[in-house]
């Protein structure tokens, strides 16, 4: 059982595919070299003690006994209990955490934070590390048991299995997670901040969710996965509009995956535009801030610019060809690996 260690869990973007996770759908995500790292040592007693460096707070509770949290403090305790749920032995830990992922942005701060709690933790236990896989559900029950949003598993597949150079479509319904080449000839994927933080614990993320798990009520199916297009059209407003949303999000998947193969960089930027034009007017998850930033970034001479995340705010990606310049304040994300031990 080491006394301490360093674990890291990236940030993610997504280029295509919102909300389709929860819904057994299709994403095409990437790890991003920015994240959360969580510096951990084992401690004397029975007891965890959290420290959030970029906050400057701090949480302690008994290993056995973590209880329930707001905020930052719900995933720590998350991760303790479903650990433990999971049959593993923790001692008493010092855990200090801070990230270059900001909070709020639709990065998923929050994923980060899970994986990289989760891999300090087992290592501290000496534990070996189970399949990414049962990682990525295990720290999806903290986000929603523990915090409350619930959320699909876009977020931790892509910080648990991020390859660099390579973004990853994954199957939700499978869980099968393939890589896909991300060249982009000398274009560039940035993000810009819309100076509107969103959290999916709250507001629009849960009920959309609930949305669509009435329209699988009123169609008979288990998931949307099961859906074809003209099944929504029976459906009433705004059921019909977030089925369509879903549905149109796998199709544009598979197209993305087939551009990057052919390295048809318009193409992409036409789906990147679809995908949000999409989620602001079937899905209705953008925002007056979201929209000025999308524009802010097509002036700039983006090629395919979209709100990422759930929505209600956040950050905005864009795809740049080589001569465009970012707009300020704009950040280049390029595909890193996955969720480790320093």
């Amino acid at each position: 059982m080491p006394g301490q260690l360093t674990a890291f869990g990236p940030g993610r973007v997504n280029l295509i595919g919102e909300h389709t996770d929860y819904n057994q759908g299709l994403a095409l995500p990437l790890a991003i070299e920015a994240g959360v790292t969580v510096r951990a040592r084992v401690v004397d007693g029975r007891e965890v003690e959290a420290v959030a460096l970029d906050l400057d707070e701090v949480d302690r509770f008994p290993v056995g006994e973590p209880g329930r949290g707001e905020g930052w403090r719900a995933f720590v305790r998350g991760a303790v209990g479903e650990l433990q749920r999971a049959g593993v032995s923790l001692p008493g830990a010092h855990l200090e955490f801070s990230g270059t992922v900001p909070r709020g942005s639709g990065l998923s701060s929050s994923a980060a934070l899970e994986v990289a709690l989760v891999l300090a933790l087992l290592g501290l236990a000496g534990e070996p590390e189970p399949p990414r896989i049962e990682l990525a559900q295990l720290c999806s029950r903290i986000e929603n048991d523990w915090v409350g949003a619930q959320t699909g598993m876009l977020d931790q597949l892509a910080a648990l299995c991020g390859q660099t150079g390579h973004a990853l479509r994954i199957d939700f319904r499978t869980l099968e997670v393939r890589p896909v080449p991300l060249d982009l000839e000398g274009h560039r994927l940035v993000t810009l901040d819309s100076g509107e933080q969103h959290a999916n614990a709250r507001g629009g993320y849960n009920r959309r969710r609930a949305e669509c798990a009435r329209a699988c009520e009123l169609l008979g199916v288990e998931s949307l996965r099961e859906a074809v297009p003209e099944m929504a059209r029976d459906l009433p407003d705004p059921l019909d509009r977030r089925v369509a949303h879903v549905l149109g999000a796998e199709e544009r998947v598979d197209e993305a995956v087939r551009a990057l193969a052919e390295r048809d960089l318009p193409r992409l930027g036409k789906l990147i535009d679809q995908e949000h034009a999409s989620l602001r007017d079937l899905y209705e998850v953008s925002t007056n801030a979201v929209e000025e930033t999308v524009q802010s970034l097509r002036e700039a001479g983006a090629i395919g610019a979209r709100i990422v995340g759930g929505g209600f705010g956040g950050h905005v990606l864009g795809l740049l060809p080589p001569d465009a310049t970012p707009p300020s304040g704009a950040v280049e994300v390029t595909p890193g690996p996955g969720a480790r031990l320093l």
